[in-house]
């Protein structure tokens, strides 16, 4: 049950743990989004790149809903991504990766190993403390699964044969230990506080373990085997949250700041006033 009405009622210390929490889940959002673009018309099918193009922009509008939990606590859109120093952004860096050349198995391993995460991460947001995060999470939710169907279908599809298998293997091999990396913190002096606050209710090394139980159940039924990592030290040396992002990730940002800079934007124009609180 939530405590915690809304940003007027926040401490100090309040406040930060919920950006703390927040811009990870809205940054993991935009970013990867921008990466899906990539793909229109350039899918093997016309149904997968319409079917992607729609996971792009429903991740958008998930970005857009955990952007706005920020903005109330007084924050502005161009601070928020458009004038935002690049180092500032708390993605991980599996969302900011650059997919391989033509690798449609990239793209939908990508996927599911990151709605998986989305998924548990979204469960233990909907008893939040915090009204404006737990009153989001039914939407995205029904989003997300979708989005995890559809990638987990396609999985399957590639490893009909051993070629397409091999492509999804070679997926999981580069992907996975940059997907761990999703249950790191955003700012780790403030987990402590998130879990005492009821913001989350489950801790992240929890998330984590649940996350790596059920994907490997999925890949161990095609065949599929996932690395072994150890933690933390198998984790990429560029795993995101924090500085380093992954050396791609400054020509995507000038890829999506590119036109408010030409333009010279004063402001960045919103489609309507008030914030979606779900």
């Amino acid at each position: 049950m939530s405590s915690l009405s809304g940003p007027d009622v926040l401490s100090a210390d309040e406040r930060a743990a919920i950006e703390a929490l927040v811009f990870p889940l809205a940054d993991d959002e935009f970013v990867l989004a921008e990466r899906y673009t990539e793909w229109q018309v350039r899918a093997p099918t016309l149904e997968s790149d319409l079917a992607l193009a729609n996971v792009a922009q429903d991740e958008l509008g998930h970005a857009r809903l955990w952007y706005d939990v920020v903005a109330d606590l007084g924050y502005d859109e161009p601070e928020l991504l458009f004038e935002r120093d690049p180092d500032a952004f708390y993605h991980a860096s599996l969302c900011a990766l650059p997919f391989e050349t033509g690798d449609w198995a990239d793209a939908v391993v990508r996927s599911y190993l990151y709605d998986t995460a989305e998924g548990l991460r979204l469960d233990s947001l909907a008893g939040s403390a915090y009204a404006p995060i737990a009153n989001r999470i039914e939407r995205i939710t029904t989003e997300e699964e979708y989005h995890r169907e559809h990638a987990a279908t396609w999985i399957k599809r590639l490893c009909v044969d051993s070629e397409g298998r091999q492509t999804v293997q070679n997926a999981v091999d580069r992907l996975y230990p940059y997907a761990l990396a999703l249950f790191e913190p955003g700012e780790p002096t403030q987990t402590d506080v998130i879990e005492s606050l009821g913001l989350r209710t489950e801790s992240l090394p929890s998330l984590r373990g649940q996350w790596i139980q059920t994907t490997s159940t999925f890949f161990d039924s095609i065949d599929v085997s996932v690395p072994v990592v150890e933690l933390p030290q198998g984790l990429p040396e560029d795993p995101g949250r924090h500085d380093p992002h992954v050396a791609a990730w400054l020509s995507l940002y000038d890829d999506f700041t590119r036109t408010y800079r030409e333009l010279d934007r004063a402001h960045t124009p919103t489609i309507t006033s008030e914030h979606n609180d779900g």
